[in-house]
């Protein structure tokens, strides 16, 4: 919990994503410099 998981940029600001669930990545649904929209999932957590 509370593990980053991925850091987002927009505009020059980054922005750590943090797990709010204990587990592992089950699947990462994005590649490092695509774009992503606010609610898009990233990736699959057991």
């Amino acid at each position: 919990m509370n593990q980053p998981l991925f850091i987002i940029e927009a505009m020059k600001m980054e922005t750590s994503v943090v797990a709010q669930i204990s587990g592992t990545v089950d699947d990462v649904l994005v590649k490092e410099g695509q774009f992503v929209k606010a609610g898009e999932l990233l990736a699959e957590l057991k």
